[in-house]
C-alpha cells in the first residue's frame, strides 16, 4: 500500500481523476491541431502525444500536491501540452487557446515564457538549455537576494527527458562547483528509455545515477509502482524483479506491445518459479503489471518528492513508459505518432471524456474540481513591484590618452561607473569562465569582490605578490564559473531576467574569449528569446591576436551584429567608444522592450589621439550619439573625397595610414569608423521602408554629397560591411578575413590576410582605375 492509498478517499480519487483529465486534454490539444483544425498548406503541424503521456503522472503529482507559489518549473519541450492542460484546469488558460497549438499567435510548439498566453516559468525547446535553466535561475535568485531580500526562496524544478541527458550542457552544469550547494534544485528525469528514433539499448540508468552522485547530488529512484512492488513480495516475486531489472531496454519495450498470451510466453524466460507466479495472474493484472512503473504511480512519486534533501541538489529518476495510457505506448516509433480518430474515441471512453465536447470542464462539485480550485489558490503568485534601473550617465566625461586597448578600456569604464553612478554600478554583475585576469577585469574584481553565498577566507590577502584579490562574499559583484561557456551564458540569461521574474533589474555582463562566442551563441541566443537581457563581451578578437594563431582567432563573430535578434552589437575602435557603447548597452537592460548587446573588443594597443575626440561639449555629444548610433566620420578629406574607407575596431590605424598615403598621392579619402554594422544595416532597411532603424546615421556617416567608391576593411569576415556599398550605390572592394589564421607578428598576419595598409591602398586605387 502506498501513501496515496492512505490519504482520504476523496483526495486519492481527485488526483486520479485529474491525472486522467490531464492525459485527455494534452492528447486532445495535439489531436485538434493535427486532425481537426484546417491545414491548407499541408505542412506537418506536429506535437508529441507519446512524450506528453509519459509525463502526465509526474506533473500531476508535482503540481497538485507539492508545488508552492515560490517554486519554478522548467518543463521538457515535448510535454508542453501537459503544461497547458494543467494551466487550463487551474484557470490560467482560457479554453479558446486549447485549439491553437502551433497556430500563429496561439500556443507555442514548446513552452515559451515570452510568447505563450499562460504561465511558463522557463522557455524550453533547445535541448539541454531548458533543463539547466533552473540551476542558473537558482543562482540568479540567490544573487538578487543580496540586493533585494524580498525575492524570497523556492525550489527550482527541471522536468528532463532521459535522452536530454546526452546533451553535454547538462553535465557542464551539473559539474560546476557552484551547483553543489544549490539545495533548491530538483531534476526529475522522465526515464522512458526512448529517443526520437528508437528504444535506447543501453540507457545506463545506474551509470547516470553514479555520475550525479559523484557530483554531490542526492539521487532518488522511482522504478516500480505499487502493483509490481506487491507482486515482488509473492513467491516468485524475486525472480520477477530480477527478470525485469536485467532485461535489455528493447526487450522490455517489446513486452509493452504484447498480448497477455504473448506475455505468458515471453516474460518467464527460463524461470519456472516466475512462470508459476505469472500463471496465477489474470490477463488484466498481467497486462497492468508489465507497465506498472514508478513514474506512473502517484504514491511512489509522492514518497520521492517528500524525501528531497534541501541541502544539496536532487535528481529523481522516474521510470516511465513513453505513450503511457495511449494506443501507441511503448512503440519504438511513437515519438511523433498521432492517435487515429478511432483510438481517440477509445481513450475518451476509458478516461470519461467526450470527443464531441473535448474541453468540457470537470463536474463543478466533484472532488477533482474542488482540488483544482484549492491548488489554483495555493499557486497564485503576487506580482512583484518593478524596481527601476538606477539612472546611468551617457558620458562619464573622461577623454582617454596615450596608448590603450579596447579590452582594457572595459575594466576602466566599469571602475569609472562605480564613482560616477554608484547606484547603477551596484546593479552590475560580471561573469567569466576563468578568464578574469586575462581579460583585464582584475581592477574591477579587486574593487567589487567575488560573489559567494557565504563569506570565504582569502588565504592570499596578506601575500604582497598577489595582484588579483579573490575576496568572496555575499556582497561581491563578480561571479566566476569554470571553463564552460554554455554555463556562463546560461547564468547570464537568468541574471538578465530578474527584472521580469522578481521585479529587480540587474545589469549582467559576461566576458569570454571572442573565439568562443560561437560556442556560447546558441544558448545565449535562446536566453535572449526567453527574455534575458544581458551584455556579452568577446575579447580578444580577430586575427589581431596574432601570436595565438588560427586556433584562437575569430573570423565570423562580427556577423552576430547583423543576424542575432534582440541584440545590438558594437565593435569599438577606441577606449572612449567602449565607454559610450557600454553605457548605452547598459541603459537598454532590465526593462520591458529592452535588448541585449554584444561587444567585440581587442588587445591591440591603439594611439588614443587618433580618435580626435572633439573638445567642444556639443561636438563631443554629437560624436557620442554617432558612436552609439553605429558609425561616425573619423576623418574628412579636405575638399571633395575621391574614396571612402569604412573600417571597424582594431583596423582603424591601418585605415588612417592608408588614407594618409592616398592623400599624399593625390587621392583624398574620407575615413568612416563603423561601431555597429547591425544598426547601420537597420538604418538602410528602414530607409527602404523595411523596419524601424534610425536613418539619420546614414546621413551623418555616409552623406550622399560625399559618395565615392568604397573600401571596407575589418578584422573579420568581409561580408559584414559589404552592404555599405548600397547606402549610396557605389562601387566597392571589401577586405577582411576569410580563412584560418597563422601565428606571427601583427604586420605579417595582416599582410597574410590582405588587411594591411598596402592592401587598403591597392584596393582603393584599383577601384578608381
Amino acid at each position: 500500500m502506498t501513501e496515496l492509498d492512505t490519504k482520504p478517499a476523496g483526495t486519492a480519487e481527485a488526483l486520479r481523476a485529474i491525472e486522467q483529465r490531464v492525459l485527455w486534454l494534452a492528447t486532445a490539444i495535439v489531436h485538434h491541431a493535427n486532425r481537426v483544425r484546417p491545414n491548407e498548406s499541408g505542412l506537418k503541424v506536429g506535437g508529441h502525444q507519446a512524450s506528453s503521456a509519459s509525463m502526465v503522472t509526474i506533473m500531476t503529482a508535482l503540481w497538485f500536491e507539492h508545488l508552492r507559489s515560490a517554486d519554478r518549473v522548467s518543463v521538457k519541450p515535448h510535454a508542453s501540452p501537459v503544461l497547458h492542460a494543467i494551466n487550463h484546469l487551474l484557470g490560467e488558460l482560457d479554453e479558446r487557446y486549447l485549439t491553437t497549438l502551433r497556430e500563429f499567435g496561439g500556443l507555442q510548439s514548446y513552452p515559451s515564457r515570452s510568447k505563450d498566453p499562460d504561465p511558463v516559468d522557463y522557455s524550453t525547446g533547445s535541448v539541454g538549455i531548458g533543463a539547466t535553466a533552473p540551476i542558473w535561475g537558482a543562482l540568479a535568485r540567490r544573487y538578487t537576494s543580496s540586493i533585494a531580500p524580498e525575492v524570497g526562496t523556492g525550489r527550482q524544478y527541471s522536468l528532463v527527458g532521459d535522452a536530454e541527458l546526452d546533451e553535454g550542457a547538462c553535465w557542464e552544469a551539473v559539474l560546476d562547483p557552484m551547483v553543489g550547494e544549490l539545495g533548491e534544485v530538483v531534476w526529475i528525469v522522465d526515464l522512458n528509455r526512448q529517443s526520437l528514433d528508437r528504444v535506447v539499448p543501453n540507457i545506463g540508468a545506474t551509470r547516470l545515477q553514479g555520475m550525479f552522485a559523484a557530483a554531490g547530488w542526492q539521487v532518488l529512484t522511482v522504478k516500480y509502482g505499487r502493483l509490481l512492488e506487491e507482486l515482488f513480495t509473492r513467491p516468485g516475486g524475486a525472480a520477477l524483479r530480477t527478470r525485469i531489472d536485467e532485461m535489455p531496454n528493447p526487450e522490455y519495450q517489446r513486452l509493452l506491445r504484447c498480448t497477455p498470451a504473448q506475455l505468458r510466453e515471453r516474460l518467464p524466460g527460463e524461470s519456472a518459479e516466475l512462470a508459476t507466479l505469472i500463471a496465477e495472474l489474470d490477463d488484466a493484472t498481467l497486462h497492468a503489471a508489465v507497465r506498472n512503473l514508478g513514474g506512473h504511480d502517484l504514491g511512489a512519486l509522492r514518497d520521492a518528492l517528500t524525501s528531497i534533501d534541501d541541502t544539496r541538489p536532487t535528481v529523481i529518476f522516474a521510470y516511465t513508459v513513453k505513450g503511457y495510457g495511449l494506443a501507441s505506448e511503448g512503440h519504438p516509433q511513437n515519438h511523433s505518432s498521432l492517435l487515429t480518430n478511432e483510438q481517440l474515441v477509445q481513450l475518451a471512453e476509458r478516461v470519461g471524456a467526450d470527443v464531441d465536447a473535448p474541453w468540457a470542464p470537470l463536474p463543478a462539485d466533484s472532488p477533482a474540481a474542488r482540488l483544482c480550485e484549492e491548488v489554483a489558490q495555493r499557486l497564485r503568485r503576487t506580482p512583484f513591484a518593478a524596481a527601476p534601473v538606477p539612472e546611468l550617465p551617457v558620458d562619464i566625461g573622461r577623454t582617454p590618452s596615450g596608448t590603450a586597448t579596447t579590452q582594457a578600456a572595459l575594466g576602466r569604464a566599469l571602475l569609472d561607473l562605480t564613482r560616477a553612478a554608484p547606484d547603477a554600478a551596484r546593479r552590475v554583475v560580471t561573469l567569466c569562465p576563468d578568464v578574469s585576469s586575462s581579460t583585464n577585469l582584475g581592477g574591477w574584481v579587486n574593487k567589487v569582490g567575488v560573489w559567494a553565498a557565504r563569506e570565504q577566507v582569502d588565504w592570499f590577502a596578506d601575500d604582497p605578490e598577489t595582484i588579483l584579490h579573490w575576496r568572496e562574499r555575499p556582497s561581491g559583484q563578480h561571479m566566476e564559473l569554470g571553463i564552460a561557456e554554455t554555463n556562463l551564458v546560461g547564468l547570464l540569461g537568468e541574471l538578465g531576467a530578474t527584472w521580469s521574474r522578481w521585479g529587480q533589474p540587474l545589469l549582467p555582463i559576461g566576458v569570454l574569449y571572442d573565439p568562443f562566442v560561437e560556442r556560447a551563441l546558441e544558448p545565449w541566443s535562446f536566453g535572449i528569446y526567453a527574455g534575458g537581457q544581458s551584455i556579452l563581451v568577446g575579447t580578444p578578437s580577430g586575427v589581431s591576436l596574432a601570436p595565438e594563431g588560427g586556433a584562437h582567432q575569430s573570423i565570423s563573430t562580427p556577423s552576430v551584429g547583423l543576424e542575432q535578434p534582440g541584440c545590438t552589437t558594437y565593435e569599438p575602435a577606441f577606449a572612449i567608444d567602449v565607454e559610450w557603447t557600454l553605457l548605452a548597452s547598459l541603459a537598454r537592460l532590465g526593462r520591458p522592450g529592452g535588448t541585449s548587446a554584444y561587444l567585440r573588443l581587442s588587445t591591440r594597443p591603439v594611439d588614443q589621439t587618433l580618435a580626435a575626440v572633439p573638445a567642444d561639449p556639443a561636438a563631443r555629444e554629437r560624436r557620442r550619439r554617432q558612436v552609439v548610433g553605429g558609425a561616425y566620420p573619423l576623418r574628412r578629406a579636405d575638399g571633395p573625397p575621391a574614396l571612402t574607407i569604412a573600417t571597424m575596431g582594431a583596423m582603424v590605424p591601418e585605415a588612417l595610414a592608408a588614407a594618409d598615403r592616398l592623400a599624399a598621392g593625390g587621392t583624398p579619402a574620407d575615413v568612416v569608423c563603423v561601431t555597429s554594422p547591425g544598426l547601420v544595416f537597420d538604418a538602410v532597411q528602414a530607409r527602404g521602408g523595411r523596419g524601424s532603424g534610425d536613418t539619420w546615421i546614414l546621413d551623418a556617416a555616409f552623406p550622399a554629397r560625399r559618395a565615392t567608391p568604397l573600401v571596407t576593411v575589418l578584422d573579420g569576415h568581409p561580408h559584414t560591411l559589404a552592404f555599405l556599398a548600397t547606402v549610396n550605390q557605389v562601387r566597392a572592394a571589401h577586405l577582411g578575413v576569410s580563412r584560418f589564421g597563422q601565428s606571427g607578428d601583427l604586420d605579417d598576419v595582416y599582410r597574410h590576410h590582405g588587411i594591411d595598409t598596402d592592401s587598403i591602398v591597392r584596393a582603393g586605387l584599383d577601384l578608381l582605375g
